[in-house]
């Protein structure tokens, strides 16, 4: 089991110090290394007392990153390592309190909650044994890891447990939408089928027979190309209307749409929508609108209240979205993606407005002319 954690932590090697999701926090937590410092402020330290902490602190950072990277095995021995680190120093240094804080908050990457809770619990008491025979120092050294590793260690293994459960929900989300995407392919495959196939295969009959009649009987032949045309065009129509239907599914079903993908959010929607007419373009932009707008609540907003409304202001289709989020501060300036990017230039090409404001949460704003054209 040791050779292969080594093995493990040699495969490390080639990553990200910490990985990207993390951000710049865990570079900021290396600072409590400062804590082995302190006796210094009273004593004056030994030259090999120097070099030995730096010896230490030079093997220390590479079990504090690889902690981040490791699982099962190699994680219980990175977190014996810095229990070592802790027990080896806590005779002549008090400071070293910090090693089994780091142990603690290292507990959070075991996966099995129980199993990290009594981790972090072993290592207070193991603590707690290391500070029993510290002479004088043991009160000094104990309180840091009672109260800040304690707490350090149990919020981090909730914070894991709400991480895991936040990835495995956007894990399954992508799953959904990938097997949404097949059975749309799925679909669109049948219909094309159904429309084409049949309309296809009475093209080639006639075409064959219209050969055959060509020399034969010229009056046959010209009306078996009459049929053919004729059967062209309707398959090309009804294509027509295929693809149109796929492009447009209009903003009653986006609404159905928007109103159970919030829901399943956990984000409440507050719906008006006044009963009027819609032109088939105007229909279609304020679906995709509407669509990218509720993606990017779902997505990025960290908000549990939508307020929508549709209504003809003026001679204007005005379509408004907005969300209680917290993401954004008062005065932030919204940087349209690539969704915001194609929403507008969909809106301009109509004549239209897209207005976006930071209220208690980011507020869309659509207006298209009530006679834009299809």
């Amino acid at each position: 089991m040791l050779i292969n954690s080594l093995q493990r932590l040699r495969q490390l090697a080639g990553r990200p110090w910490i990985p990207p999701r993390r951000g710049k926090a865990p570079y900021l937590w290396l600072l409590m290394l400062s804590f082995l410092f302190w006796k210094y402020m009273v004593v004056a330290p030994t030259w090999i007392e120097i070099g030995l902490l730096a010896a230490t602190a030079l093997l220390f950072v590479p079990v504090y990153f690889a902690s981040y990277w490791c699982l099962g095995s190699a994680q219980a021995l990175v977190i014996a390592l810095t229990c070592l680190f802790g027990v080896v120093w806590a005779p002549f240094n008090f400071g070293a309190s910090t090693f089994f804080i780091f142990a603690c908050a290292m507990a959070a990457a075991i996966k099995t909650p129980r199993n990290a809770y009594c981790t972090v619990l072993a290592i207070v008491a193991l603590a707690v044994a290391t500070a029993w025979r510290l002479p004088g120092a043991g009160f000094n050294f104990l309180v840091p890891v009672l109260i800040v590793g304690t707490t350090l260690g149990f919020s981090g293994v909730m914070e894991a447990q709400l991480r895991r459960s936040r990835d495995q929900l956007l894990r399954k989300q992508e799953e959904v939408e990938q097997m949404a995407t097949i059975a749309e392919r799925e679909r669109i495959s049948r219909d094309l089928h159904d429309l084409l196939g049949h309309t296809l295969s009475l093209i080639t009959l006639k075409a064959e027979l219209a050969g055959k009649l060509f020399e034969r009987d010229p009056d046959a032949c010209r009306r078996e190309i009459g049929d053919i045309e004729h059967s062209a065009r309707a398959a090309l129509s009804e294509v027509r209307s295929a693809v149109s239907g796929y492009r447009q599914t209009g903003f009653a079903h986006e609404l159905t749409g928007a109103r159970a993908s919030l829901a399943a959010a956990g984000i409440a929607l507050r719906a008006e929508v006044q009963a009027f007419a819609l032109p088939p373009a105007c229909e279609n932009v304020m679906s995709l609108a509407l669509r990218e707008a509720v993606t990017n609540i779902v997505r990025h907003a960290g908000a549990t209240e939508c307020a929508l409304s549709l209504a003809l202001e003026d001679g204007m289709i005005v379509l408004r979205v907005a969300d209680n989020g917290a993401r954004l501060a008062d005065g932030a300036a919204v940087r349209p993606g690539n969704g915001l990017t194609g929403m507008q230039e969909r809106i301009a090409a109509l004549g239209g407005k897209l207005a976006l404001r930071v209220e208690r949460g980011l507020a869309l704003e659509l207006r298209l002319p009530a006679g834009a054209a299809a």
